[in-house]
């Protein structure tokens, strides 16, 4: 049987996670696809995600975990392709997946480049054109549709899907060029933050804790009020904090006015009492030692002496000189250790962009431009962002589809 010609002349903008789904999905649609990708090879910046494992979703999914002027933009896009059409997508490519129990989905191989080839694989399949290293510098309206424009050539389109992500990774690929581009169309971007970055406080106590991890409950205040919370992993930086559990609060840092001030409950599974009694017998039944070693086993070594310090006592001192409102005052600096915030890391240490193109701009039934017919916009060049765990990535998966479905109306 004869195949059935294309319909249309599609260009893809960007060979990231959302610009391999909307390639793959306009080509299995039926049209000639050109994905161009300015790297040397697509999904680079993949492969880097969820340290080298590909994060590709969560099944705790929903819209609070999303963040933007409009997060409820994203709701048609899920419509189009979930949480479990999305991994039936990538079980059909081959691909195994595993889920932990925090519901974090990772490839069972527990290597990014796995997602990344099935992609490649199912887009050449597919019968998808990509070409890295094109760096696109202009995109212009025309009669006929688009053209598409670097410094060597002119590229005509019947479709555009604008495809570039954000600005965070700039090492990995994070770029200006999408926002640019849809500007010159006459599109608006919102103000960008890096999110999901490492957060930098007063460096006065942490600097003595570079490399060292806790379990902790986390509040990020103005004054006293909280602007957001979280729990889990911290690791300690020689300029202030990282880990999961910091890099939700990262957006709220880099977005709220400030001062802010992150507090950190590094005993979450104790109260201040409890703490002060187990102190209290400590000193008890080892009246001999030095204050140095009084939160010996409780908490890192070097974490305990610093919270010691915080708390304003020396580390060559008997534990028997302390009192009990010593031993109180202890026990409040282990639950409220308290580093004033300085700023977030910037965005190339960000995972990815808060803020983004309009979305009031586009239809969010198709993701197809208000302002300019036939032009198309996914993933994070969008001013949506998701919390850490796969959220990000479900969004390039659904939008990306979305996209290449090339719908034209509501």
């Amino acid at each position: 049987m004869r195949r059935k010609e294309p319909s249309m002349n599609v260009i893809v903008i960007g060979g990231g996670a959302s610009g391999l789904m909307a390639a793959i999905t306009a080509a299995k649609g039926g049209h000639s696809v050109t994905l161009l990708e300015r790297q040397a090879r697509v999904g680079r910046k993949l492969l880097s995600t969820g340290n080298g494992r590909c994060n590709l979703t969560n099944l705790n999914m929903g819209l609070p975990y999303y963040h933007g002027q409009d997060a409820a933009f994203i709701r048609p896009a899920f419509e189009a392709l979930s949480l479990d059409a999305t991994l039936d997508f990538f079980h059909g490519l081959g691909l195994l997946t595993t889920a932990e129990d925090n519901g974090r989905v990772y490839p069972y191989s527990d290597q990014a480049g796995s997602v990344v080839d099935v992609l490649r694989f199912a887009a050449d399949a597919a019968g998808v054109t990509t070409r890295a290293g094109f760096e696109v510098t202009g995109l212009k309206k025309t009669k006929q549709g688009f053209t598409v424009l670097s410094a060597e050539e002119t590229l005509p389109a019947d479709r555009v899907i604008v495809c570039c992500g954000g600005m965070a990774g700039g090492k990995l690929g994070g770029t200006r060029s999408g926002y640019e581009l849809l500007q010159s169309l006459g599109h608006s971007v919102t103000k960008l933050y890096p999110a999901l970055v490492q957060i930098k406080t007063d460096n006065t106590f942490v600097k003595a804790l570079k490399g060292v991890r806790a379990n902790a409950d986390f509040r990020l205040c103005r004054n006293r009020d909280a602007v957001a919370a979280s729990r889990g992993e911290v690791q300690f930086t020689d300029f202030g904090v990282s880990g999961p559990a910091v890099f939700e609060l990262s957006r709220s840092a880099a977005t709220e006015k400030g001062p802010l001030t992150l507090h950190i409950d590094l005993l979450p599974q104790l109260s201040t009492p409890e703490i002060e009694e187990l102190l209290r017998r400590r000193l008890s039944s080892m009246p001999e030692l030095t204050t140095e070693n009084l939160l010996a086993g409780v908490l890192h070594n070097r974490l305990g002496r610093t919270v010691l310090r915080y708390a304003g006592y020396g580390l060559t001192d008997p534990v028997a000189s302390l009192s009990p409102a010593d031993l109180w005052k202890i026990a409040g600096a282990a639950k409220d250790f308290a580093l004033p915030v300085v700023s977030v890391l910037g965005f190339d240490g960000a995972q990815v962009t808060a803020g983004g193109i309009r979305t009031a701009e586009f239809d969010p039934k198709t993701l197809q431009s208000r302002l300019v017919p036939g032009l198309y916009a996914a993933g994070e060049v969008l001013d949506i962002d998701g919390d850490c765990g796969g959220y990000n990535l479900q969004w390039a998966w659904s939008s990306g589809y979305l996209a290449g479905l090339l719908k034209s109306g509501t």
